[in-house]
């Protein structure tokens, strides 16, 4: 989906975010995936059958390829070169349990990851990535480990008391986001004008934009801004509580998981297996918590439902 026409300005596109890729199913939606990497080469996406053979091909090897996307708390390379964040941590307990023992992370654009997943570049997607249906016609998810939430930086104390899109809309609030943002059309379904919104590349410019005074608030992801407030350089800011957006009274439920080519049915439901009794045993929420995930961020979501959004 198109951002709407706003204020632009100061826009870098190398600046946005793989949660702007949300409403548009990374950009390149199924067609996309069909298209090598390197070229115009197709690569056929059928899928495998009688359930694949991968998670075999893997413990023979003793080595999982990771594709991912850097950005934190999701997943990163870090300034000593290691491999962090919360979808790494996850998988690489899984798969050692699936008798995988060791990893290779493939860092790539966000928009290469399905390409890359089906050109044979890596063995599966480990970034976080949110399910939707245009993403399911072509990369088999497993079920979500977390589920997103919605946030809004703030000049520290909140002042204009602002929790939910209908508070910036009744008090005809200034409010900043990001380029192809899913925030744009929730604030819009809830009564926020176009003109009321400003575009930037990401929560960075937005606290500036916020010290500024040029906007009153900054929606988006609320894990991606947590991540962005523990910089600590911009004191002056502050952020609301996480919330789940709601568009003509139905909550927007939106879940990320971990992504398999097509017809490797075997590997995601062995996959599916241990992440279930990470949930159920509490696990999952003790490995992701240092990335920033709390409780409210485990979620019973399934790819099933997120596949028909």
């Amino acid at each position: 989906m198109p951002p709407p026409q706003g204020n632009t300005s100061g826009i870098n596109k190398k600046g946005i975010s793989r949660r702007s890729l949300l409403a548009g199913a990374a950009a390149f939606g199924a067609a996309g995936a069909i298209g090598a990497t390197a070229g115009c080469a197709r690569v056929d996406i059928s899928g495998a059958k009688d359930g694949g053979h991968l998670l075999d091909d893997l413990r023979d090897k003793g080595t999982v390829r990771m594709g991912i996307a850097s950005e934190p708390p999701y997943a990163s390379i870090n300034s000593r070169g290691e491999l962090t964040g919360e979808a790494p941590a996850v998988a690489k307990t899984i798969f050692q349990r699936l008798g995988v023992e060791n990893f290779e992370p493939v860092p790539v654009e966000f928009g290469g990851l399905v390409p890359g997943l089906h050109s044979m570049q890596f063995d599966v997607i480990v970034a976080g990535m949110f399910i939707n249906k245009a993403r399911c016609a072509a990369v088999l998810f497993s079920d979500p480990d977390y589920e997103s939430k919605d946030g809004f930086l703030v000049p520290k104390g909140n002042p204009k008391k602002i929790k939910r899109y209908k508070d910036v809309a009744a008090q005809g609030l200034r409010m900043g986001t990001g380029v192809g943002y899913a925030e744009i059309e929730y604030a819009k379904a809830n009564g926020v004008k176009k003109s009321q919104i400003s575009l930037y590349p990401d929560q960075i410019a937005g606290m500036e934009a916020l010290e500024a005074g040029r906007i009153d608030c900054f929606a988006g992801t609320a894990l991606t801004m947590i991540e962005a407030l523990k910089t600590g350089e911009h004191p002056k800011v502050g952020m609301t509580d996480p919330f789940t957006p709601m568009v003509d009274g139905e909550p927007q439920r939106d879940g990320g998981g971990y992504g398999f080519r097509l017809g490797e049915t075997k590997i995601r439901d062995a996959f599916n297996t241990e992440l279930h009794k990470m949930k159920k045993s509490g696990e999952l929420l003790r490995i992701a918590k240092p990335f920033g995930f709390t409780e409210e961020f485990m979620t019973d979501l399934t790819a099933e439902e997120l596949c028909k959004k």
